[in-house]
C-alpha cells in the first residue's frame, strides 16, 4: 500500500468516526413514558423541572418521590410537608385560576382523577400540558405512583427508595392484622349529611387491611349518602370519623368539632355499648397519598382497641329499630 492510499484510508476511517460520534451526540435523549391511573400514556423529552400540583395528596406525591423543589404551583390545602405551605396557589382542586397555572409555565402538571373539576380538566388538556392523573385505588398503587412522578422527574433513586420504604410498611401492617378477628364498622365521612364510603374506595382498602367490614360497601355510588336509621339498623360494631382535627387553608388547625356526638344519643348502638367511636385524623385518610399507610396504622389500631372491648362488653343488642330512630 503506497503512503498516498494509506493517507487516504487513514482519512476516510477518521471521517467515519467522525460522523459516528456527531449522530450519538445529536440524537434526542431517550423519553421518558408512564402510565397515569386513567391508564393514559405520559411522555416526557426531558424530566420535569416545572410542576404543578391540583390536589394535596398529589403533592405529597410528588415530595415522597424527591420533586418537592420543582412544584412551582399547587391548590389550597396543600401542607404537608411544611415546605409545601410556601409554594404558590392557583386556586383550589375545583376552581383552579387558568391564567396563573399557565404564567408559571409547568412542563407538568399532577392532577386529580375525580377531584378536580372536569370542567376544567378539559381546558387543561386543551394546553398540551402533560397531565399525569392520580387516583389509587389501593393502598399499593401509592408506592407505584411515587415511582411512577419519580421516573418523570428524573428523581428515580429517591423515589424507589420513599416506595420500598412505604412498601414495607404495608407488608408490615398485613402481616400484623390480616389475621385478626373480623370487625364491622361505619365509617364516617361527614356528619351533615351524612355520608360514607363504598367498598370500593381505597378508604375501604385500608379498612380491608386492618380486618374490618365496611357495612356499606355494597352500595353503587362511591361516596354515598345515608340515613341515620340505616346505620342503626347495621349496628356496627365500631364507627370511624376523621375528625380528630380540621384545618384551615394555612396548614393551622381550627377547633375540633365533636362530630361523633351524634352516635351518643343511641345508647344501645352497639358501638356505642363498647366506647368505640373512634376519630382520626382526616388529612391521614381521606388523603390517598404517602401518610395514608400511617393513617391506615391508626385505623388497625382503633380496630384492635375494639377487639379488646369484646372481653369485658355487655350482651350485644340485636339488630333492629332503635329508640329514637325515625
Amino acid at each position: 500500500m503506497t503512503d498516498i492510499a494509506r493517507s487516504r484510508r487513514l482519512h476516510l476511517s477518521w471521517a467515519l468516526s467522525l460522523t459516528l460520534l456527531l449522530t450519538l451526540t445529536m440524537q434526542p435523549a431517550t423519553a421518558i413514558e408512564v402510565r397515569d391511573d386513567a391508564g393514559n400514556s405520559i411522555t416526557l423529552s426531558a424530566p420535569a423541572q416545572r410542576i404543578v400540583t391540583l390536589a394535596p395528596h398529589a403533592t405529597e406525591l410528588v415530595f415522597a418521590a424527591g420533586a418537592g423543589e420543582r412544584i412551582v404551583g399547587t391548590v389550597s390545602y396543600s401542607d404537608y410537608p411544611a415546605a409545601a405551605r410556601s409554594i404558590p396557589r392557583i386556586g383550589s382542586n375545583s376552581q383552579i385560576d387558568i391564567e396563573r397555572l399557565i404564567a408559571l409555565k409547568p412542563d407538568l402538571l399532577v392532577v386529580w382523577l375525580h377531584g378536580n373539576a372536569t370542567r376544567q380538566l378539559e381546558k387543561l388538556r386543551s394546553l398540551g400540558i402533560p397531565l399525569f392523573y392520580s387516583e389509587p385505588q389501593h393502598l399499593s398503587d401509592i408506592p407505584d405512583a411515587v415511582e411512577r412522578l419519580g421516573r418523570l422527574a428524573g428523581t428515580e433513586t429517591q423515589a424507589r427508595a420513599s416506595a420500598a420504604a412505604l412498601r414495607a410498611q404495608l407488608a408490615a401492617l398485613s402481616a400484623q392484622y390480616r389475621a385478626r378477628p373480623p370487625v364491622r364498622l361505619f365509617y364516617q365521612v361527614w356528619p351533615h349529611p351524612l355520608y360514607t364510603l363504598n367498598g370500593k374506595h381505597i378508604v375501604s382498602d385500608a379498612i380491608r387491611l386492618c380486618g374490618g367490614v365496611n357495612i356499606f360497601a355494597n352500595l353503587s355510588a362511591t361516596a354515598p349518602i345515608v340515613g341515620v336509621e340505616a346505620v342503626l339498623l347495621e349496628n356496627p360494631e365500631v364507627v370511624i370519623s376523621g375528625d380528630l382535627k380540621r384545618k384551615n387553608e394555612d396548614g393551622n388547625e381550627d377547633e375540633k368539632e365533636g362530630e361523633l356526638a351524634l352516635w351518643r344519643t343511641y345508647p344501645a348502638l352497639l358501638a356505642v355499648q363498647r366506647d368505640n367511636l373512634f376519630a382520626l385524623d382526616g388529612d391521614l385518610l381521606s388523603r390517598p397519598g404517602p401518610r395514608m399507610i400511617e393513617g391506615t396504622a391508626a385505623l388497625c389500631k382503633s380496630l384492635e382497641t375494639a377487639r379488646a372491648h369484646r372481653t369485658a362488653a355487655v350482651p350485644e343488642t340485636k339488630t333492629g329499630p332503635f329508640p329514637g330512630a325515625h
